[in-house]
């Protein structure tokens, strides 16, 4: 479990860098400030959740239990739900995706509960602490 989040972790993160200056650089005039502020969301969460999932690596060692194993499985579920769904969003005009918003929008909250549930096991995997 501690390599694969480890490289999961890393992963999500190498690419938040890149997603996040390709979104400083590469999108500035394509999309509209509001778009570019909704695609940094996205940004945004992927590298705390990555962060978050390197934790979980970090952590798995001293726990028995499934509930980190949960966390970050969750907490990849989100980056890509969330995160994945808000890069879409905030370029649907410019890759054509107009008509797929209704089916787009709601992903972005099932990103969120699995972000949320994610967190909720490392509540539950503390508790077991003595």
């Amino acid at each position: 479990m501690q390599r694969q989040f480890l490289l999961i972790g890393s992963l999500l993160a190498l690419l938040a860098v890149i997603l996040g200056a390709f979104g400083a650089h590469g999108l500035q005039g394509q999309l509209t400030e509001h778009q570019i502020e909704i695609y940094q969301t996205g940004v945004r969460y992927q590298f705390y959740h990555a962060f978050a999932i390197l934790i979980v690596a970090i952590l798995s060692p001293q726990f028995s239990g499934k509930q980190l194993l949960w966390a970050g499985r969750l907490f990849t579920a989100g980056a890509l739900f969330f995160s994945g769904s808000i890069y879409l969003l905030a370029c649907k005009d410019l890759l054509g995706l107009e008509n797929f918003q209704a089916i787009l929008g709601p992903i972005t909250p099932i990103g969120g509960v699995f972000f949320m549930a994610g967190w909720l096991m490392i509540f539950l995997a503390a508790l077991k602490i003595k």
